[in-house]
């Protein structure tokens, strides 16, 4: 189920307090190669196992927040901070 697009219009990143947008498809594939290497982490620490079918990045590009079922999952310590990328990949 898709995101819903009056919601993507006012959500904002609860950490940065700046709007997000959906990750692209090319981008998303890319994420979803590193999580079936078992090399990214939710803010909580967590190793993310599950491959994502939609998510929200924020428009500074630092943060992705998962979207399961068409709802956005907004909560901190589910944020995918993308810093402990850095070097290997960026998101656009």
């Amino acid at each position: 189920m898709p995101i819903n697009r009056e919601l993507l219009n006012i959500l904002v990143c609860p950490i940065t307090k700046l709007s997000v947008r959906l990750l692209s498809k090319s981008n998303l594939e890319t994420l979803n190669k590193i999580i079936s290497e078992g090399n990214l982490q939710n803010a909580a620490g967590q190793n993310i196992n599950s491959p994502l079918s939609q998510a929200l990045i924020t428009q500074n590009n630092t943060i992705i927040y998962p979207v399961k079922d068409g709802i956005p999952i907004m909560l901190e310590d589910q944020a995918i901070p993308l810093n402990q990328l850095e070097g290997i990949v960026s998101f656009p």
